[in-house]
């Protein structure tokens, strides 16, 4: 093709140049950092939402119904209705109440979850410590987050002291005070180890002076983003009031802050790619005033605007294109090696860069996906085409006469 090969000509001549070559070199490499650093930064991005679905949305119930006033007398009957939507992968029975955890002369405010031993569970059997969940059969017992008993020098086998508000009368009164013996661990990462602790639903019934029910209902679904929809729907179909929640309330806070940041960086990989582009608008701007006698030459022997266009349309582009290659291995590598990478400079600078007190993921998840890199590819060589049309509008606006005469 006559306009590629004019296009490389006009390259590698560019390239012996050394303001041409610079500025051609800064151009390329512009492109191959931003698409590097920008596949590495929605590589993370990935990792957040992969750790957010695979961890976080296994330890937290997708849906949850809560009796307006007093318990589910036959929660049975919920758990059958729920069922009923395909969509609902497990319905099971708990009862969350408030409680002050007393250890020595520190004291906890923590969320208290009673569950069904044996059979469904609200979170993964693999974030609990061997065979802590089976412990809890015995009475008086509890599994403690991993947070809390770091913090308060908790260990497997210690009796710590529960205080509850005395839910039988409206009058103030002294707290009534539980002894359990801690059985066993849980870490789901974050906040809730910090939060949380598990007894039996026969101790959460004694605790709460339940006699009998639960005061919740919590389901998982097959896909957690339809979790609003499906809550609703089953919620409207159950013969009780109820609260209706979902994780999305919850828990959503941080599947929105990924998505802000994920679209806040598609922004800045316009922005990026606009810049790096503007050298190569310099460039050929720069190549078209240089090459004004060449151009005109051409254009004498029949060279038509079209050619000229398409010359310095292959110039640009092929600028970008080998920008975004190099630019796209150089961001799997760094995405690959990302969580490495942040682990050596937490060592070196003695900070954490994530605080598993606050996140639910202690180390930063990296994850790249082939649409990111094509997407980020693609961008790159677009705007290097874009950036091509006024440098070869001016260059289709040189007069071939004038531009002779000019040169001698």
């Amino acid at each position: 093709m006559l306009t590629l090969k004019l296009a490389r000509r006009f390259s590698e001549r560019r390239s012996r140049s050394g303001l041409f070559a610079f500025i051609a070199s800064s151009s390329t490499v512009g492109i191959v950092l931003g698409c590097a650093v920008l596949i590495a930064s929605l590589s993370m991005m990935n990792g957040f939402q992969n750790v957010l679905e695979q961890k976080l949305l296994r330890a937290v119930p997708h849906v949850s119904f809560t009796k307006v006033e007093g318990t589910f007398s036959s929660w049975q009957n919920i758990v059958e209705i729920a069922k009923q939507d395909s969509r609902v992968v497990e319905a099971y029975p708990v009862i969350k109440q408030t409680a002050m955890l007393r250890s020595g002369d520190q004291f906890k405010g923590i969320v208290l979850e009673g569950i069904a031993v044996g059979g469904p569970h609200p979170s993964a059997t693999e974030f609990f410590s061997d065979n802590s969940l089976a412990r809890l059969g015995g009475p008086n017992t509890i599994v403690l987050g991993q947070g809390i008993a770091k913090s308060y020098g908790v260990e497997v086998g210690d009796t710590l002291e529960l205080l509850v508000a005395d839910q039988s009368s409206q009058q103030f009164r002294s707290p009534q005070r539980h002894a359990l013996k801690v059985v066993g661990l849980f870490e789901f990462g974050g906040e809730l180890d910090h939060q949380m602790g598990y007894v039996s639903l026969a101790t959460a019934r004694t605790i709460g002076e339940i006699e009998r029910g639960v005061s919740t209902v919590e389901l998982k679904v097959d896909d957690v983003f339809q979790a609003p929809r499906i809550a609703n729907e089953v919620g409207n179909r159950l013969p009780e009031l109820v609260y209706v929640d979902n994780w999305m309330r919850t828990q959503g806070h941080l599947y929105r802050d990924i998505e802000l940041v994920r679209t806040v960086i598609y922004l800045v990989l316009v922005l990026v790619m606009a810049v790096a582009c503007f050298n190569i608008v310099s460039t050929l701007v720069m190549t078209v005033t240089k090459k004004r006698p060449q151009i005109a030459m051409l254009k004498t022997m029949g060279l038509d605007n079209r050619r000229i266009v398409a010359t310095f349309f292959w110039q640009g582009t092929l600028s970008g294109l080998k920008g975004a290659v190099w630019g796209s291995l150089l961001g799997i590598l760094l995405a690959s090696a990302l969580p490495d990478i942040i682990l050596l400079m937490e060592q070196l600078l003695h900070f954490q860069v994530l605080s598993d007190d606050v996140y639910f993921v202690s180390e930063v998840p990296s994850q790249w996906r082939w649409f990111d890199v094509a997407l980020v590819s693609c961008v790159a060589v677009i705007m290097s085409a874009v950036a091509t049309l006024y440098p070869a509008w001016r260059a289709t606006q040189i007069e071939p006469a004038q531009a002779l005469h000019e040169h001698h």
